[in-house]
């Protein structure tokens, strides 16, 4: 229980205010900002105090938010090995002590992305069963929000790995969505059975069998993401991550031709005026930024990794995301589930070998 929380002082948030390429001044502008689109939190700032106070003064927003300072900052060039030995000053490594702490419920950091995650694994732990962590990303689509992982954190994962992101991405999508039963598919080159290589089939069989409480549908293919054919998606961080920037690069690319397109004559400006409200709300939807905030599934705790190059909307995105799911720890479900299925994995696995006895013994 975080004491501020038992206090009554509401969500506390911990915000690496170095991380990033924008500077401070992008994080503690994204910080006012998700305060006017509705975030109730307190901030706790981890950086350079004499770059961080005057930017938080001058937002009234962040009236009552703390700074606390740290002498380094991790830079995106660092070796994550490096800075779990020297990097116990910076402000990345301070800030997520603080939720180890209990003075704050979340993390959120748009620094190395390595480096947070080692530094995350070491001083908040794995949830009990997950052998490894797993970053989210939030897919827009037609029926509103699908979550893919992992985007990058693992380049290789074995039936086992995709198995438990499964789970997680199936507890975290009923958190943060509110929905009972998420529908859960594994990213495959084709929706039939016999498609893919065997460990993703494997990893199938394992989910249908051993999960019978998931709703899993199978296989679902990349144009299947966008569709929204299944709330969660299950990939490894080397196909997550290129799918995800390929995605991103074609709602800029999409960005970019529209401004061409609407700009480009008289005609075609004054109708964009008339477009106007429609426009932006389109602009809303598909700019990548309205979507930032990946989640590390899989540590004892609630870290949100922002994209790096984040503006002040888009860190707002990944803070929002962290105040949200600081309210609803899902930690407890993902280790019963993960328990329970990796037993009746072992019992199915022991059945199967019993049989095969059984059936040498008779011939």
């Amino acid at each position: 229980m975080n004491k501020h929380a038992a206090n009554g002082q509401g969500t506390v948030l911990a915000i690496d205010a170095m991380g990033g390429d924008a500077g401070p001044e992008a994080v503690i502008d994204g910080a006012a900002y998700a305060v006017r689109q509705g975030v109730k939190a307190r901030f706790v700032f981890f950086g350079d105090e004499t770059k961080l106070r005057p930017l938080v003064s001058a937002a009234r927003e962040l009236a009552g938010s703390e700074i606390r300072h740290a002498q380094n900052a991790v830079a995106m060039t660092d070796k994550p090995m490096h800075v779990l030995r020297r990097g116990r000053d910076t402000s990345m490594w301070l800030s997520i002590a603080a939720v180890e702490a209990g003075d704050a419920q979340a993390v959120v950091s748009g620094g190395n992305t390595g480096a947070l995650m080692a530094v995350a694994r070491k001083q908040l732990g794995m949830i009990e069963g997950i052998d490894r962590p797993a970053v989210t990303a939030l897919w827009p689509t037609p029926r509103g929000r699908t979550v893919v992982l992992d985007v990058g954190a693992n380049v290789e994962a074995d039936e086992d790995l995709l198995v438990q992101f499964a789970i997680m991405g199936e507890a975290f999508f009923r958190s943060l969505m509110k929905v009972e039963k998420p529908t859960v598919g594994l990213l495959n080159v084709g929706a039939e059975d016999l498609k893919g290589h065997e460990l993703i089939r494997t990893a199938a069989r394992v989910l249908r069998e051993a999960d019978p409480d998931m709703a899993f549908k199978g296989f679902v293919e990349g144009n299947d993401i966008s569709k929204g054919t299944v709330d969660v998606v299950v990939t490894d961080g080397f196909t997550g991550n290129i799918a995800l920037k390929s995605a991103e690069g074609a709602a800029r690319l999409l960005g970019q031709w529209m401004k061409e397109t609407l700009t480009g004559t008289l005609n075609a400006k004054l109708g964009a005026l008339m477009m106007a409200p429609g426009l932006r709300k389109l602009k809303d939807r598909i700019d990548p930024s309205s979507n930032n905030g990946g989640v590390f599934l899989g540590v004892n705790g609630v870290v949100v990794k922002s994209h790096g190059g984040s503006d002040a909307r888009g860190v707002a995105s990944a803070i929002k995301m962290a105040a949200s799911l600081a309210k609803r720890p899902f930690h407890e479900e993902v280790t019963t589930t993960v328990k329970a299925v990796m037993k009746r994995r072992e019992e199915l696995s022991e059945k199967l070998t019993e049989d095969m006895n059984v059936k040498a013994a008779v011939v």
